[in-house]
């Protein structure tokens, strides 16, 4: 027998990373019997190696859980039982009662989310398909930067509306951060309270100023040990609302997101909000106007388990058979055929499409890998919906892709699963922004490689874009960051304390200069504890110029890049040291060159090997060790005119990571 549609409850997980999101969700599968204790495993819905291997979340995944709690009126009813027998003779016990039962079962349907800020667009994703979230955070941490930016894209969405909408109120406003008000219903909680160092009462007095609501309200639990797991759960059923059931039986289900299968084709996961879903059906994507028999349709146990039919409410997926990956997009939504031509029917609202922010060129060791690297690409494009690439071509490195990306972890992580999933060599080159060059006869246009800047004598200016930075770190590290930040290009906003014991700090401040190394010296300056977050704010005009990098006399498109003037110098010499320790030792001397234009600004040079040539001669006359020496030095001389470097893939990696 279905479930009632009010006894659904849609909710996501959103959190820091490294706040126990993961964990929880491990919990809630043991405490549901989801999943048998003999196959349960740490981060159980973190399908990919990656995940574990780096410990975060990475792909958002559903799951659905059945959950019995105690019905409340089964308790009203053993209370007039045990009255006295006076009362109870007075029939006011009807007979309905005696049939109610002593637990309600609920289907809980639960999307884990990532919490690095390169995914956020998986998470917007996820709050279009649930009414609630489940805040978590760090008692030991307290709130960090994505913690808030996750609230923020929660407070904002609304119920089958867009999830990624361009609000430009700030979280601290105290009229809009009352919880579940303007948006989801937001259930904060705290983790880890059993640790030594957690912070609980100063972070539960954090928590409850952004949101508006008393400390009380604020769960505390231990999803290690499972400590107040449970009352989650329970509050989960309280609070979030149940699915809102359309008047009409006119089927709309919202795709949020998709994977391929070789036998079943296109599978897309989709949340219904009227209508029903069934196998053999005919349906159509409103947007791209793909028509399908559906082959199969069922819900997340976390894996797919086929079921009868997918209801009102309800998050599933739907197997369509299609070979096309393009044909199914996400944030498109699923009708039946005859509503096509409907005057009256209206879609619901997906989502913007995903705004990249940073820019990087793929192209295969080998030519012949071209065809495999586009269907690699397609398929990942399945996965991961705000991966946008464009074909690109190159003199020297022949053709790839020009790929669009959220951030630099997105980079390393994409680069990874193709190499792993895929088994391809690539040749990577070095990250950049979107740039707006407007030109000396009125034209303007956008480069995303430094390979695509024009001649200097034709450029009037060169516009990059500026983001908005928001840092939030304990008080005691402030100095540092200040400090840090103060080594970059910088417009600085204001600061704002949240409690006693954490500042956050606001900035504008060009994309290029976080979207490399920033991350890393932010947390390393502040012990780990300072977290940051960033939205688009525009473009702004600078001194631009190319910086370009020769090796052994030949120029290496991947590593060229657009920099500051000012840092010309600087980023030149950091970059040929960095070449100097990665770059595998050859049997010639390998010259590392920094250019701009034809002017060298740095330089190094990596020794080759040398073999001892006069190691089986014993004693004789010097000039035959000299004859040696010579044929030696001109074989050496020889390579270093005619040899060419091969740089492995790791090079390309480790300078991501520089």
């Amino acid at each position: 027998m279905e479930l009632l549609n009010k006894n659904i409850r849609n909710f996501v997980i959103v959190a820091h990373v490294d706040h126990g999101k993961s964990t929880l969700a491990d919990r809630f599968l043991e405490l549901t019997g989801t999943v048998e204790k003999r196959k349960m495993h740490e981060q159980y819905l973190d399908t990919m190696d990656l995940e574990r291997e780096r410990g975060i979340t990475i792909k958002l995944q559903p799951v659905r859980m059945r959950y019995r709690m105690p019905n409340p009126k089964h308790e009203i009813l053993n209370s007039k039982k045990n009255k006295s027998s006076e009362i109870q003779n007075s029939l006011e016990i009807r007979n309905s009662d005696l049939e109610i039962s002593s637990s309600v079962e609920y289907q809980l349907n639960l999307i884990d989310t990532p919490g690095h800020v390169d995914f956020t667009y998986e998470v917007s994703r996820s709050l279009a398909a649930v009414e609630g979230a489940v805040l978590l955070v760090d008692a030991s941490k307290g709130i960090q930067a994505q913690t808030l930016a996750n609230l923020h894209l929660a407070q904002q969405s609304r119920f089958g509306q867009n999830a990624h909408s361009d609000a430009k109120s700030r979280i601290l406003d105290s009229d809009k951060a009352e919880s579940g008000q303007k948006g989801l219903v937001i259930i904060p909680v705290l983790n880890k309270i059993d640790l030594p160092n957690a912070r609980t009462l100063q972070v539960k007095e954090e928590l409850s100023y952004l949101l508006g609501i008393e400390p009380e309200e604020i769960l505390e639990i231990s999803a290690k040990n499972g400590l107040g797991v449970e009352n989650v759960l329970q509050r989960v059923i309280e609070k979030v609302p149940a699915p809102k059931q359309e008047s009409n039986e006119t089927l709309k289900a919202l795709i949020f997101d998709s994977s391929f299968d070789t036998y079943k084709g296109v599978i897309a996961y989709v949340r219904v909000f009227s209508g029903f879903l069934k196998q053999t059906m005919p349906i159509v994507t409103y947007a791209s106007r793909a028509k399908a028999d559906v082959l199969e349709v069922g819900y997340f146990s976390p894996g797919l388990m086929e079921s009868k039919l997918l209801g009102p409410g309800e998050v599933g997926y739907i197997a369509t058979g299609l070979k096309d990956p393009g044909l199914i997009r996400v944030g498109d939504t699923i009708t039946n055929p005859t509503m096509l031509d409907k005057q009256f029917f209206h879609p619901l609202d997906g989502y913007k499409e995903p705004r990249p922010m940073v820019f990087a060129s793929f192209f295969p060791v080998e030519g012949e890998d071209y065809d495999m690297l586009k269907d690699a690409l397609s398929k990942l494009k399945l996965t991961d919906a705000s991966l946008i690439y464009e074909p690109e071509s190159s003199a020297g490195l022949g053709r790839g892709f020009r790929v669009g990306f959220l951030g630099m972890l997105h980079v390393e992580i994409i680069s990874e699963r193709l190499h792993r999933e895929f088994n391809l060599d690539l040749i990577i080159s070095t990250p950049s922004v979107e740039y707006s060059v407007k030109l000396k006869n009125g034209e303007e246009m956008l480069i995303r490689s430094a390979a695509m800047l024009p001649d200097p004598s034709r450029v009037e200016a060169v516009l990059e874009p500026i983001v908005s930075l928001e840092i939030l770190t304990p008080i005691s590290y402030l100095g540092g960051v200040m400090e840090l930040i103060a080594t970059y290009r910088n417009t600085y906003q204001a600061t704002e304390y949240i409690g006693k014991e954490t500042a956050l700090l606001r900035y504008d401040i060009p994309l290029s200069e976080i979207v490399t190394d920033f991350y890393d010296r932010l947390k390393s300056v502040s012990s780990g504890y300072a977290s940051m977050s960033y939205e688009p704010k525009g473009l702004v005009k600078n001194d631009l110029i190319r910086l370009d990098i020769l090796i052994a006399g030949d120029l290496v498109e991947p590593f060229s890049r657009i920099v500051p003037r000012e840092k010309a110098y600087l980023e030149g010499r950091a970059m040929v040291t960095k070449l100097k320790e990665v770059v595998p030792t050859q049997m010639f001397d390998v010259s590392l060159q920094a250019a701009i234009g034809g002017k060298i600004i740095a330089s190094e040079s990596i020794r080759g090997h040398r073999k001892d040539v006069t190691q089986h001669m014993y004693g004789g006359d010097i000039t035959r060790r000299q004859k040696l020496w010579k044929k030696q030095k001109e074989g050496k001389a020889h390579m270093k005119e005619t040899g060419r470097v091969n740089l492995p893939q790791e090079v390309f990696l480790k300078m991501l990571k520089r």
